[in-house]
């Protein structure tokens, strides 16, 4: 079985055999602390599956745009030469990714599971409170608004695979859609699957948050079809 390897901030995991490709994943909110253990399950099925992964560790902080240059660079400085990586990301991981500095040109397309774009104040709004109170950053940066701006005049990739789960009371997919597509040549698209927010996150992590019941059989085939999705999409000419 492969094995998970630290390397600063990033979180390495090298299939057995021959890679047949890339995958560089953020993780969404405070989950992506520890994405070999947060999102150990997906992950290590996409390795199961011959992807080479490149997790990026990170605390979430208001300055988004920073945050996506930072883990631009350091997936980019892991990256074999004219290599092309699939970018994956989980609710805040795929607006770091779409805010990607080069706008997307340097990889093959992204996959993009329950995206999620909301204010401060809604997301936390006890430090959007503070924030206010004694007078430092309150928002994120960009704000929602100028993030989809932003995607619209500067995201560059027309393959986009949008994944929404049918009891994500916040996801936001479908209106990211809508600016994709508005864009020249835009092959984006989107699919709805069983599960919620967490469904991407690994069993025991959603056992803790929302009760044992969490990895019942119909999550596990969940994680699979999810799985089976990234995978075919990504290289839909390869074998399965």
């Amino acid at each position: 079985m492969p094995r998970w390897r630290q390397d600063n901030d990033l979180w390495l995991l090298q299939p057995d055999g021959e890679p047949r490709g890339l995958i560089e994943f953020i993780g969404g909110s405070y989950l992506a602390a520890t994405p070999q253990l947060s999102y150990r399950r997906l992950l290590d099925t996409l390795a199961g599956r011959g992807w080479c992964i490149h997790a990026w560790s990170y605390v979430p902080g208001f300055d988004h745009q920073s945050q996506a240059n930072e883990a631009w660079r350091r997936f980019r400085q892991r990256r074999d030469p004219g290599e092309r990586p699939l970018r994956l990301g989980h609710s805040l991981g795929c607006k770091l990714h779409l805010l990607a500095p080069d706008g997307g040109r340097g990889c093959d397309g992204l996959v993009a599971l329950s995206f999620n774009n909301f204010s401060a104040e809604r997301s936390v709004p006890l430090l959007a409170e503070l924030g206010q109170q004694f007078n430092f950053r309150s928002e994120f940066s960009p704000s929602p608004q100028e993030t989809l701006e932003q995607v619209s005049r500067s995201y560059n990739q027309p393959r986009n695979l949008l994944v929404r789960f049918d009891r994500d009371g916040i996801d936001q997919s479908r209106r990211l859609l809508a600016v994709l597509q508005a864009r020249p040549h835009d092959r984006s698209q989107l699919v709805e699957l069983p599960g919620d927010h967490l469904s991407p996150a690994s069993a025991g992590l959603r056992r803790t948050l929302i009760g044992s019941w969490a990895d019942d059989p119909t999550r596990a085939r969940d994680m699979k079809h999810l799985v089976d999705l990234i995978h075919t999409w990504s290289y839909p000419d390869r074998d399965p």
